[in-house]
């Protein structure tokens, strides 16, 4: 089955591995939604890369933590494009590296709000849209943005988001169950060390080269090749892939 013109809605695509996402989904010609948090200018930054690639964009504002904004973003990627078949949550933060001991309370639930409950949101509202845009001959597709933090857990650094992330690969899991009788599909990708802005605003801007080098293959790796693993399991050429947690880690 090869690719064939999509509507996608990708989380937190301003910056990093949902940009790389977005724009090599433009290059398929693929209309994109790109939703941000908080900065605009880099949200029309991604929209102009996805043009300049051959695809359409559109900027969406919204916090996903926040079940009126996905509501929103939802309803206006559709309502400018179509229905969706592909979605691509991805939007997640991180903090200063610290251990658990150190973690004040306010940061937990900021970790957990957006990391957990905003893609559960995502999620669900994937669940209750895609199912329409879907055949046997043309699946829908969620791919979900977890973290190789779900399986090394990141003591004495970012423990709260390794958990988070390991919940990711759980909902990918469950989801992927309930969703394939409707012909969608749900799939995960699990990032290693990435050169990505997250390692900076992590408060450790040496992190991506200390760490890089530990991989198998000895680098760290780029947001493009995880975007290229992410558009490869929202197009038809993955129509059998379900419920699968892609490591895109240099063998990490």
């Amino acid at each position: 089955m090869t690719d064939q013109p999509m509507n996608v809605l990708i989380t937190g695509a301003s910056r990093g591995i949902g940009r790389a996402a977005a724009k090599l989904a433009g290059a398929r010609g693929w209309n994109v939604g790109v939703n941000y948090a908080s900065n605009a200018e880099a949200a029309r930054t991604t929209v102009s890369e996805v043009e300049k690639a051959g695809g359409k964009a559109l900027a969406i504002q919204g916090d996903v933590s926040r079940e009126q904004d996905v509501i929103n973003m939802f309803d206006t990627v559709e309502k400018h494009f179509g229905p969706l078949n592909g979605v691509v949550i991805n939007a997640g933060i991180t903090a200063k590296s610290m251990p658990l001991a150190d973690m004040p309370v306010e940061r937990l639930k900021s970790i957990f709000d957006t990391n957990v409950l905003g893609s559960y949101l995502c999620a669900r509202e994937s669940a209750r849209r895609l199912p329409a845009a879907a055949t046997r001959e043309k699946t829908a597709s969620i791919v979900i943005v977890s973290s190789a933090a779900a399986r090394l857990g990141s003591p004495n650094e970012f423990v709260d988001y390794a958990g988070s992330k390991g919940a990711m690969d759980t909902l990918t899991v469950g989801l992927s169950k309930e969703l394939g009788p409707k012909n969608v599909r749900v799939n995960a990708v699990r990032p290693g060390i990435i050169d990505t802005e997250i390692h900076a605003s992590g408060g450790d801007a040496g992190r991506l080269e200390r760490l890089g080098g530990l991989a198998p293959m000895g680098r760290p790796g780029s947001a493009e090749e995880v975007g290229e693993a992410i558009v490869w399991l929202l197009g038809g050429k993955a129509s059998y892939v379900t419920g699968t947690i892609v490591d895109v880690t240099g063998g990490r």
